[in-house]
């Protein structure tokens, strides 16, 4: 019965599909997005589970990004599973990174060394190509698109 769902007969019925869709929705936004369990399950199991699929998102996105670890040293783990718990990851690993930094840009304001690296490394990313860290190259982009606009 290629294309059936699991545990749902040829015939059944659209409601028991559509039931059965919401109960695995709510099961895997308990695990990855921090919502309540659903009824039935065993809330300790659940929260074990999702901390370590929280766990195991912080490994991939430092894999991916190795300088956030870096920049934010000893404090990168705990930020991102404080992340993780309400911020599913919604495009991908690197976006993953990316918002995690804005997230964490949003958070801390105090203007930190820390800070700062975290905010150049989101710059050089977040925008439609990289920045260069030379500022003459920098200079000769911006009169580039100064004088194409003429």
């Amino acid at each position: 019965m290629a294309g059936d769902l699991p545990g749902i007969r040829r015939g059944a019925s659209d409601a028991t599909r559509q039931r059965l869709a919401l109960a695995q929705t709510a099961v895997l936004s308990a695990l990855v997005a921090g919502t309540p369990v659903p009824e039935g399950f065993d809330r300790v199991r659940m929260g074990v589970q999702a901390r370590a699929l929280a766990a195991k998102r912080a490994d991939v996105v430092a894999k991916v990004a190795p300088e956030l670890p870096v920049i934010l040293g000893d404090g990168y783990r705990a930020a991102f599973l404080a992340y993780a718990q309400t911020e599913p990851m919604t495009g991908g690993y690197r976006r993953d990174a990316l918002d995690f930094a804005e997230h964490v840009l949003a958070e801390r304001t105090e203007n930190t060394p820390a800070r700062r690296e975290l905010r150049e490394w989101w710059l050089e990313r977040s925008g439609p190509r990289p920045r260069s860290s030379r500022p003459a190259v920098r200079l000769v982009r911006a009169t580039r698109r100064v004088l194409l606009r003429r």
